[in-house]
């Protein structure tokens, strides 16, 4: 596919002409308009295609958008399949943007985007019809969860047709006990007596005896495709009552035979020319002369549509065809066993004319076909690239894996290729050797030797880029001194106008700083990876590398820097559009959790909504589980501590180690959620799963597990205080201070000097306890971008806010407390702590009141909080409910009223 969609799939197949018409089905199909799916199931030949196509061509097209999509078996997988789907419906509901961004971003929606896709659907104004041609081609199981979700979420102005050779593995019962399901099968589809004889009549020119059409219904028992060649075998006989008895057995046979008799009336040319082209899944003239050797196809084609023999249109100009699926199968066979030595031959001039005219996905289907495996090798290393850039790795996985390993292992483009999806599937260990393949097969040319791959930039940069590779699977083994070997090594084999490769090397480099907690370096390397991916016109790869510098600028403690750059990003990205919606997404998620942190929950709702529209399914799933993350941050800061953690469950299956340290592992973010619930013996548990003990030495890739172990024995201490776990605790947070410390992690320390405080107030030694929160203030000038990790400490640091506000660190605490406190208590048997004196504002809509009194129109306050104008008009319409006032100058007096600004 490689960028490019087959428009041919999406168009409603022609009526041939005389088609007969069969009322009793057009009125099966209106009952279609109250189902959920209707279902048209028979074996090959029993007209369904047909049977939709005149229903549509019939129906009224006011008030109904038709989306139609004929399957073949490359639709077979995830990434085809949807993306085909959404662009059928992008065609049938004009003026769906989001769609659109689907099709070009998300070509494999998961349920987020599939719901979006749905709610995107519910908004067009018309009935939509979505029909599945040939739908028994897909067996993937990944497809199939996909349909049960998008059927079972249907609105009521969306339907699905499905025709298919056999009952998809579907859950039709239910749906058929629900009355939610139309079923149009064989029994339904056979021709009548009296639709038997019509059909004969006007199909030979002649009315038969009623004896002879009686022998033909019962011999052929109404299946339409043996009746239709029946009829075209009959044609210009003197002796039709003879030729009827001479046929008899199985439907297969039966086709065999009549399909042997229509093509012996044919002349030797046209035999010839259908045997020849029948190894094609789709006709166009210059293809069929390259493939047959003739000059003749384009007129060949017109005259076999003339014939109706069994060939069917694909567009509106009449450019490219198709055999009907009974008839091709029967001639593919014919081909193979008279002539198997000629089916290779046939495949590859196919894959000759697809490569010369730059469809590499079909060039490749027929290389592959002729057992060409050098060949197909070859197209898909020339591929590479474009592979990479349209986010088909699923394509190129799919390829790799008809050919055979020794076809493989020799192509260093194409083994490094292969181990890296096994990496970014959550191989690392079976990805390991194929990089040893792609290292030896550079080594055995020898300097100076021609190289007998495909010359593309991808072999020249591979050294390089192996070295990168490997740096990876040492970061996704937690070998953070391995990470930066290769990094470095990457670093050195990369030339200096190799931006990509330098980008990548400096980019593990700076993974491998920041797995040690060495931010400050962290942040240095990975700045200069950003630039190196922008000039080299990564622009993706660029913008989600901005996400991890928010990471690390919200370790620094410089949250609304994090902020800031992840602004100033998506703006950059929502300016390219579709081509960068991975990152976008990905930038979206980011700005939510920064969200969360604030007290912002409807821009955090907000954003991961967009994000849901973008969602990638390509084989990296880091935006994927990190979505999944953000929304149980968010369900837990709305009181939906359950939900948060089904959440993570979610992102827990969607995780795989690969190319960022795991500084906060899922199970242990759960592990905080089950000690604020009071859900004491399942974080124990945890405990012992990780091996977190605070006798252990301080490591910035456990800070996280640590910190989080020592809320679990605060929480035990205030059920049965142990003073001995107790003081083991402030030992382990002293050593992660100065760890801490020394490395610049501002915002470590920070949620250290918190822990520290409420550590010393449970012992008893409040002074001491709001000393260590004023330390804690004083190390992070920003403390209102990490509100939310003071508030989920629940009443306890409430208390100790409180007092601050009394002691010196008022300003800093008053702004916290303005942030709110979770809707839902924190801790088991507490009591809902009351709301602070500025009412129920968030910290994010003190601001924007303050900015209100000021000269600032909504778009400049926009600007410099770094958000959208419409989350601003969001924040100010909740301001004015809560004030209880109408407009802007009101809001404003009414604030200085209750002392709020």
């Amino acid at each position: 596919m490689t960028g490019a969609l087959l428009a041919t799939k999406l168009y409603v197949p022609k009526l041939r002409r005389g088609l007969l018409a069969r009322p009793r089905l057009m009125t099966r199909m209106e009952g279609a308009a109250d189902a959920r799916l209707t279902l048209v199931s028979a074996p090959a030949g029993f007209g369904k295609t047909t049977l939709l196509a005149t229903w549509l061509h019939q129906a009224p097209a006011a008030g109904r958008c038709i989306a139609w999509l004929s399957l073949d078996a490359a639709d077979n997988e995830p990434t085809s399949f949807w993306t085909y789907v959404v662009s059928a419906l992008n065609g049938a509901v004009p003026g769906r943007g989001t769609l659109l961004e689907l099709l070009e971003s998300t070509p494999v929606p998961t349920e987020l985007a599939l719901t979006t896709l749905l709610n995107d659907l519910a908004a067009a104004p018309d009935e939509v019809w979505l029909v599945l041609d040939d739908y028994h081609l897909i067996g993937d199981h990944e497809v199939g969860r996909g349909i049960v979700f998008l059927l079972e979420h249907l609105p009521p102005n969306v339907h699905v047709v499905l025709s298919t050779r056999a009952d998809p593995d579907l859950p039709l019962a239910r749906w058929r006990a629900r009355g939610e399901l139309v079923e149009i099968r064989a029994a339904d589809l056979r021709f009548t007596s009296e639709e038997t004889a019509a059909y004969l009549t006007e199909a030979i020119g002649q009315e038969l005896a009623a004896e002879d059409v009686e022998a033909l219904e019962e011999r052929t028992e109404g299946w339409i495709a043996a009746l239709q060649l029946a009829a075209l075998s009959l044609r210009g006989r003197s002796d039709v009552s003879g030729f009827i008895t001479r046929f008899a057995g199985d439907d297969r046979y039966i086709v065999d035979y009549l399909i042997e008799e229509v093509l012996a009336q044919l002349p030797d040319a046209v035999r010839d020319f259908l045997r020849q082209s029948a190894i094609l899944d789709r006709l166009t003239g210059p293809l069929c002369d390259a493939v047959t050797g003739r000059e003749d196809g384009s007129e060949m084609i017109l005259a076999l549509e003339r014939a109706n023999l069994f060939i069917v249109a694909l567009d509106d100009r009449r450019e490219w065809y198709r055999y009907h699926h009974l008839f091709a199968d029967v001639l593919r066979a014919r081909v193979l066993s008279e002539q198997p030595d000629q089916v290779p031959l046939l495949h590859q001039r196919a894959s000759q004319w697809y490569e010369r005219h730059g469809l590499t996905e079909d060039a490749v289907t027929h290389a592959l076909a002729a057992r060409d495996f050098d060949r197909a090798a070859h197209l898909m290393e020339l591929a590479v690239s474009a592979i990479r850039r349209h986010r088909q790795e699923a394509v190129m996985y799919r390829w790799l894996k008809a050919l055979p390993d020794d076809t493989v292992r020799p192509s260093p483009v194409l083994s490094l290729f292969y181990g890296s999806m096994l990496m970014a599937s959550g191989d690392p260990s079976g990805a390991e050797p194929w990089l040893d393949d792609a290292e030896r097969a550079l080594a055995a040319i020898p300097e100076g030797a021609a190289a007998p791959w495909a010359k593309t930039r991808d072999l020249l940069t591979l050294p390089s880029t192996i070295a990168m590779y490997r740096a990876a699977l040492a970061q996704a083994r937690g070998n953070v001194a391995g990470t930066a070997e290769h990094a470095r090594r990457a670093l050195d084999l990369a030339g200096p106008d190799d931006h990509l490769a330098r980008g990548g090397a400096a980019g593990f480099l700076g993974f491998a700083a920041w797995a040690t907690g060495d931010v400050s370096s962290a942040l240095e390397t990975f700045t200069q990876a950003v630039a190196s991916l922008h000039a080299a016109g990564s622009l993706v790869d660029g913008l989600s590398g901005t996400v991890v510098l928010g990471d690390l600028w919200l370790v620094a403690g410089q949250p609304n820097k994090a902020r800031r750059l992840c602004t100033q990003a998506l703006a950059l990205a929502e300016a390219h559009g579709a081509p960068v919606a991975r990152a976008t997404a990905e930038l979206h998620v980011a700005l939510s959790e920064l969200d969360v942190e604030v007290g912002d929950l409807e821009s955090a709702k907000h954003h991961l909504g967009t994000a849901a529209a973008l969602a990638d399914r390509s084989p990296m799933t880091e935006s994927r589980y990190r979505w999944f993350v953000a929304k149980g941050l968010l369900a837990r800061a709305d009181g939906d501590p359950e939900g948060a953690v089904q959440l993570l469950n979610q992102a827990e299956q969607l995780y795989r180690p690969g190319f960022f340290p795991n500084v906060r592992p899922i199970a242990t973010i759960k592990a905080r959620i089950w000690i604020a619930q009071g859900k004491l013996p399942e974080a124990a548990d945890w405990a012992r799963e990780r091996k977190v003990s605070v006798t252990d030495d301080a490591s910035y890739l456990s800070e996280f597990d640590h910190l989080t172990l020592v809320r679990l024995l605060l929480a035990q201490y205030r059920v049965r205080p142990d003073i001995g776990e107790i003081a083991q605790a402030a030992r382990m947070l002293d050593r992660l201070h100065e760890a801490a410390e020394a490395s610049g992690r501002a915002g470590s320390v920070l949620e250290i000097r918190l822990l520290q405080a409420l550590v010393r107030d449970a012992q008893g030694d409040r002074p001491q306890a709001l000393d260590s929160l004023a330390q804690a203030f004083a190390h992070a000038p920003e403390p209102e971008g990490y509100a939310r990790i003071f508030l989920d400490e629940g009443p306890p640091m409430v208390s100790l806010l409180r007092d601050a506000e009394q002691v010196g660190a008022g300003d800093q605490a008053r702004r916290l407390l303005g942030v709110g406190v979770p809707p839902k208590a924190q801790a088991p048997n507490s009591q809902r702590v009351a709301e602070p004196a500025s009412g129920s504002l968030s910290d994010r809509e003190l601001q924007v009141l303050r900015l209100l009194d000021s000269e600032l129109t909504g778009p400049e306050i926009a600007r410099e909080l770094f958000v959208s104008h419409n989350t601003v008009r969001t924040h100010t319409k909740h301001i004015f409910t809560k004030l209880d006032v109408t407009n802007r100058r009101a809001a404003v007096v009414r604030a200085r009223e209750h002392g709020l600004i």
